[in-house]
């Protein structure tokens, strides 16, 4: 397993880092939290560079990359708290598809991905915050004219913009993974409600199913274990990427706090200069290097389908989770008063990498599903 970035991959970095800092600056993100600002001009610049392309198959229309070359976009992404569907088109609902979709179903659904004409989402959270499809009580009945859904979605991220959502729901009558199917659904077709959210940016919608007909060639696959499994592996993509989302924005927090420390003055010198201080962002570092290490790691797994991808995807939630809580508190505190205030930037960095911490499980769900794993 080659853990050093390819020439290519650097390359990758440096154009989408370029790219970002151009057409993304925070105050574009401000507009968004306050103004409601447009995020079309961004999303075309990223449609032009191929991006929403990145992972689907040539065949498609795609450019046939991996997760890791997924993961250097998203990382460059929540380092400048990007608003936008990237994340959850490319990142869930595209992964989702690939599954448990069939060949057609992925030309259908992925090659206007790829050319950048359809967004996406992937509703699979309810009130309970389960992110297990085992644990999913929506429920789809046969209909004469296909499937049924009832039930509620919560925090679907991107759900409020998106134009084809993929459900995660299950066949009336069955438990645990039998029954489990995937329904891609028209957003005109839904109920969505957006919902105030910590993080404006992220386009988070409550999706209410009353009696939502879906026609059969809608539906991803055949609803059983198989989509249950299909649909774990798409959430340890998704998950592998919010993790590295984190690490992105928590680089931004820590760069930002260091910059502040080097210029704020108490009793005539930079309080960088403090030893409490300079503990202090050692410790941001450490926990830092470790999200990060980790988050390529599961990115890695996934790319080559190790073994130890649902592991890996897990700790690096639990790392990424880890680091925003250090990034967030230190980040603030550092700054002092000025910190807490709406018109300093630090705020939309702490709420961006605060949501991601809740989406798809928490740290300490993750680290539940580690014990799992380990059988501890």
């Amino acid at each position: 397993m080659e853990l050093e970035f390819s020439a290519e991959q650097d390359e990758l970095r440096d154009g989408v880092r370029a790219m970002l800092v151009r057409e993304c600056p925070i105050s574009l993100v401000r507009e968004v939290v306050e103004d409601g600002a447009s995020v079309d001009g961004l999303w075309k610049h990223m449609v032009e560079l191929g991006w929403p392309a990145l992972t689907i198959a040539e065949e498609h229309g795609g450019l046939g990359l991996g997760c890791v070359e997924m993961a250097v976009v998203v990382e460059e992404l929540g380092r400048v708290a990007a608003p936008g569907p990237y994340l959850s088109t490319v990142t869930q609902f595209v992964p989702v598809v690939h599954e448990a979709g069939s060949a057609e179903q992925q030309a259908r659904f992925l090659g206007p991905v790829a050319e950048g004409t359809l967004t996406g989402a992937l509703a699979l959270a309810e009130p309970t915050a389960a992110f297990d499809p085992a644990h999913v009580t929506t429920t789809a009945t046969r209909a004469a004219s296909g499937w049924t859904l009832r039930g509620r979605k919560d925090a679907v991220l991107g759900g409020a913009t998106a134009d084809e959502i993929a459900i995660v729901a299950r066949v009336e009558g069955t438990s645990d993974d039998d029954g489990v199917g995937v329904f891609v659904v028209a957003s005109g077709d839904l109920d969505i409600t957006p919902m105030t959210a910590l993080d404006m940016t992220r386009g988070l919608a409550r999706i209410n199913l009353d009696t939502v007909t879906v026609p059969d060639d809608r539906v991803l696959g055949e609803p059983g274990p198989s989509v249950a499994t299909a649909v774990r592996r798409a959430i340890e993509e998704a998950v592998a990427a919010l993790s590295l989302d984190t690490v992105g924005v928590c680089q931004s927090i820590l760069d930002v706090t260091l910059e502040y420390a080097k210029h704020r003055e108490q009793f005539g010198v930079p309080i960088g200069s403090f030893q409490a201080i300079k503990h202090k962002f050692a410790d941001m570092l450490v926990v830092l290097e470790r999200a990060r290490a980790t988050g390529y790691f599961a990115a890695l797994t996934i790319a080559e389908d190790d073994e130890r991808r649902s592991l890996a995807t897990s700790t690096a939630k639990v790392a990424a989770g880890d680091c925003e809580r250090k990034m967030s508190r230190e980040g603030i505190q550092i700054h002092g008063g000025i910190g807490y205030t709406w018109e300093h930037d630090m705020h939309l960095y702490v709420r961006h990498a605060k949501t991601n911490g809740l989406l798809l499980g928490t740290a300490a769900d993750h680290r539940a599903r580690i014990a799992d794993l380990l059988g501890v």
